[in-house]
């Protein structure tokens, strides 16, 4: 199998911490030539990361990714052992995906000051805001997201709180996560686990990668090498 994938993507990073912590050790990572090129949708009509490829075809959209991988090990599964705490695991998965990750998405456009709509960030931010605050009072109070055994939820909500501390502030706002208590206790325990700081470390390169034009590099000499080889 192969895992379209890209450091700084959040949605790749939560498959990725998901094979790492499920033991997953025959599937290689690639960032294809045709995704620096805008060109993703060849592969997948989606035309975003990541995409599972496997010997049927490709499964794109990362939740999609997690459960096929929760089907195919069923023994090394990372959503809990009762129907309760599954029903948690994906709540706080969909609170990470969609009131966080997206809505940060959706406001990248924002952090240029001089075509900021103030407006268009405000309500980004409520939305952040609300995520936050529905992640404050859901989230457990052990040593993970959900109980006291790595799941689904840690898997995304790492990457979403990477954005949350990363990202957030570049709009000039506040890290959300520092109007919280249960959540933040909870960044300072996660971010000591071996597979979220393997994931944190990665999307960190990403960063650095995307802010000093390392990126940049990268993606202009991965089409060169395409349209040598045409």
């Amino acid at each position: 199998m192969k895992l379209y994938t890209g450091d700084l993507s959040p949605y790749s990073a939560k498959v990725r911490m998901q094979i790492y912590a499920m033991g997953i050790d025959d599937i290689t990572f690639e960032l294809p030539a045709s995704f620096f090129m805008g060109k993703l949708s060849e592969v997948s009509p989606i035309g975003r990361i990541p995409v599972l490829e496997i010997a049927g075809g490709i499964i794109p959209e990362s939740e999609v990714i997690a459960e096929y991988l929760d089907d195919l090990y069923p023994d090394r599964a990372l959503l809990g052992d009762s129907p309760e705490v599954r029903a948690q695991v994906r709540l706080i998965s969909r609170i990470a995906d969609i009131y966080l990750m997206n809505n940060i998405f959706m406001s990248l456009p924002q952090m240029n000051r001089k075509t900021r709509i103030d407006a268009v960030l405000d309500v980004f931010v409520k939305q952040i805001t609300r995520g936050m605050g529905a992640l404050e009072r859901h989230i457990g109070d052990g040593s993970f997201a959900v109980g006291e055994h790595l799941t689904r939820a840690d898997c995304t909500l790492v990457p979403a709180l990477f954005l949350c501390e990363k990202s957030v502030p570049r709009l000039d706002v506040d890290n959300p996560i520092l109007a919280t208590t249960k959540v933040a206790n909870y960044w300072k325990r996660i971010s000591q686990n071996e597979f979220a700081a393997k994931v944190i470390d990665e999307m960190d390169r990403g960063l650095t990668a995307r802010l000093d034009g390392t990126e940049r590099k990268q993606v202009e000499a991965a089409i060169a090498k395409t349209k040598s080889s045409d």
